[in-house]
């Protein structure tokens, strides 16, 4: 549990409350708290020492650089509240929290500006972690005809497969560039049973309760926030409904950062049984259904739980 004298000292300075507010929000960069405060990269540095010191903060390596966050230690009741009261106290709050939005909105269209430069080739260039043999596997568990939700479709191609066996295939991806080229691709197969739609995994454009199946194929390291992409997942679940997750176990091939638009470098089988198990979806099934046999030696894991009845 952080000291409290040294938490409240920390908390004390109106540029540190600033920085705390910003970090309840979302994980940031020091690049990017300089542009949503307009400090000084030293000033800034210093004020994230001191939070750290204290045990306020916390931080994570990505490639070159670190994201911090609010520390996920105990003993941050106390913080919380005096966060709640310092959003109605410091004047710059309203102003910070809008420019956070569009510093990560940058963030989100990088990684749209990725995947709409591959629209078409996606499937004919290298991708971690995809393989038809981990499809394969899923399929095996998960094919009746259903209503079947794929987020984070790309170009279609899974979706496409999917809609085989299934009543019907709602596929959700943000770049308008993929969604287009699904859709052409669906129109050239005379595919009926395929729903298109734009939008992001963690605001889905899905209504409650109303899909068999949701299936994340190698989509989930790319959500900023992968816990509330699953809590998505499980708000459009019937119940008794599964999720299926393939991705990526965690690896630290860094480079993934670049050249693949990865937000995140895999999971664990214990992160992935914690997301779902915080979604209220239970009985996760987890299994490594791909190795691959070259540098970097990805692995691909399969999850599946269900949504109680």
């Amino acid at each position: 549990m952080p000291n409290i004298v040294k938490m409240l000292r920390a908390a004390a300075d109106p540029n540190r409350l600033r920085i705390l507010l910003l970090l309840r929000e979302e994980e940031l960069s020091v690049a990017e708290m300089q542009e949503i405060l307009v400090m000084g990269q030293s000033t800034i540095s210093t004020h994230l020492s001191q939070l750290k010191q204290a045990g306020l903060v916390e931080d994570r390596r990505i490639g070159k650089n670190s994201l911090y966050r609010l520390s996920t230690g105990n003993g941050n009741d106390i913080l919380a509240d005096l966060l709640t009261r310092a959003r109605q106290e410091i004047p710059e709050a309203v102003h910070d929290r809008a420019n956070a939005r569009r510093v990560v909105k940058k963030r989100q269209d990088k990684m749209r500006a990725f995947f709409d430069s591959v629209a078409g080739r996606l499937g004919k260039d290298y991708v971690p972690g995809k393989s038809w043999k981990a499809i394969a596997e899923a399929l095996l568990r998960l094919m009746p005809p259903v209503v079947i939700a794929d987020l984070g479709a790309g170009d279609g191609s899974f979706s496409l497969l999917l809609t085989q066996n299934a009543e019907k295939v709602i596929a959700v991806d943000s770049s308008a560039k993929m969604i287009e080229f699904a859709r052409e691709q669906a129109h050239r197969h005379h595919v009926k049973n395929a729903d298109f739609r734009l939008g992001d995994m963690e605001e889905l454009p899905i209504d409650d309760a109303s899909v068999d199946i949701v299936f994340f194929s190698q989509s989930l390291h790319h959500a900023l926030h992968p816990e509330r992409a699953i809590a998505e997942a499980a708000r459009v679940l019937r119940p008794g409904g599964r999720v299926a997750i393939l991705d990526l176990a965690r690896h630290r091939f860094e480079e993934a950062r670049e050249l693949y638009a990865d937000e995140w470098l895999g999971f664990s089988e214990a992160e992935l049984e914690s997301m779902l198990e915080r979604a209220s979806l239970s009985k996760p099934q987890t299994s490594i259904v791909y190795k691959e046999d070259k540098p970097p030696y990805f692995q691909t894991m399969l999850v599946v739980a269900s949504k109680p009845r």
